[in-house]
């Protein structure tokens, strides 16, 4: 399909996303949108991109000219050099017991810091400074200390993507981010969407637990980042507003992507 999103809304989840419910994020580019650096890494291209777009592309590379690629399966093109490429599988809720959790917290922009460094320990994946405006993110407590948590992400017409499943060390074990999921889960089902995840094929462990709550394997998707020929790098080319040395972390968060969703 040239231009647009894919016949079905998980095909694209990035480009679904930021043309559907969450367009109020959207970056563009010519047919090239994504978040900004500080919410997430992810963005979106058409599933049959033409040149045209390659070269937009390039204004949202980081000061080394690499680019996130999360989701984009469509070969680079010719002169790019892949830069990081793991298999990610995608999986979709065929009947997880959904239910809400009493002892389960709202996490909002005050709670951002302690979210922070919640994921620095435990490397879920990229949660930036404004990810929690994506959508739902819920906490556990243990001594007023965030030790768990788990939130909504991507939001494809008919879909929430769960997201963040990130437990302290110290407290895994509990079935913490089982609770959480359900959770989360709960709430994206009671306004009518259907929950979906993403975590690397080789994470085994989050794969069993997603499955034994009731999530069902859809599809593999490429997590991948990409540098394209450097001649505007090396010439000096400053990229466009927004997208300057703040996308430098956004690429480094889009290496990360697949950990555990």
């Amino acid at each position: 399909m040239t231009g647009g999103a894919a016949a079905h809304p998980l095909d694209n989840p990035g480009l679904a996303s930021l043309t559907g419910p969450h367009a109020r994020f959207a970056e563009r580019r010519g047919r090239v949108v994504r978040y900004p650096v500080d919410v997430s890494p992810w963005l979106g291209l058409p599933a049959e991109p033409d040149a045209a777009d390659w070269t937009d592309l390039v204004a949202f590379a980081g000061a080394d000219g690499s680019v996130p690629l999360p989701g984009v399966g469509a070969a680079v093109p010719t002169g790019w050099e892949l830069t990081f490429d793991v298999a990610g599988v995608q999986l979709v809720d065929e009947g997880t017991a959904a239910a809400p959790d009493a002892e389960a917290v709202r996490l909002g922009p005050g709670d951002v810091p302690e979210m922070l460094d919640l994921v620095a320990r435990t490397r879920p994946g990229p949660f930036l400074p404004r990810t929690v405006e994506l959508g739902t993110y819920l906490g556990l407590r243990h001594r007023g200390a965030l030790v768990a948590m788990a939130g909504e992400r991507l939001r494809p017409p008919g879909f929430t993507e769960i997201s963040a499943v990130c437990t302290d060390p110290a407290h895994r074990g509990r079935g913490l981010a089982a609770r959480l999921v359900r959770a989360v889960a709960y709430g994206i089902r009671e306004r009518g969407d259907t929950p979906f995840l993403h975590t690397s094929a080789r994470n085994t462990g989050a794969i069993r637990l997603y499955e034994a709550l009731g999530f069902g394997l859809r599809r593999s998707i490429p997590f991948r980042a990409a540098r394209p020929p450097l001649v505007a790098v090396a010439a000096g080319r400053a990229p466009d507003a927004g997208a300057g040395t703040a996308a430098d972390e956004a690429a480094e968060n889009g290496r990360t992507a697949v950990r555990s969703g």
